[in-house]
């Protein structure tokens, strides 16, 4: 593995591809109970195997609490993001970060051929490039003080 040009897979290799989603349908109030139960800031949005967007803690404070509406009685579909910026898995560390950073968003779903295989959030990224630099750095002392290699 060059651990400077890891990718998004290595990430959800290691952090697992479990998908927490919800459907459309659903209440934001559930879906802000899933997240709560869960402990994440996003879920993916899909029916019948295909993601239609995104709802988030973002989502639910701009689109719920600021307008005024009941999180019971409205639907997911209502206040999701449908407009979905996805990431390939061979996509490194640093393409999705900056991608993330520019569209301003911190969970992206990872889709392969058109399938939902994983999401990252920015979190997850930035930690695996700090492990990554720590590991670069460990190699480079151990190259510096005639440890290298192994």
């Amino acid at each position: 593995m060059d651990l400077l040009f890891d990718d998004v897979e290595s990430v959800l290799d290691h952090k697992g591809h479990e998908v927490w989603f919800i459907g459309p349908d659903a209440s934001v109030f559930d879906a802000i109970r899933s997240m709560s139960d869960k402990d994440i800031g996003a879920l993916m949005v899909v029916e019948d195997g295909e993601l239609l967007g995104t709802i988030s803690e973002r989502d639910y404070t701009r689109k719920v609490i600021l307008k005024d509406r009941a999180s019971r009685d409205t639907k997911v579909r209502e206040v999701m993001t449908s407009n979905v910026v996805t990431v390939g898995p061979e996509a490194t560390i640093e393409e999705a970060m900056r991608l993330m950073t520019r569209n301003r968003l911190r969970h992206v779903p990872v889709l392969r051929s058109g399938q939902l295989i994983g999401v990252v959030s920015i979190g997850d990224l930035v930690e695996r490039t700090i492990s990554n630099q720590r590991a670069i750095l460990a190699q480079l002392e151990g190259y510096i003080i005639g440890r290298y290699p192994g």
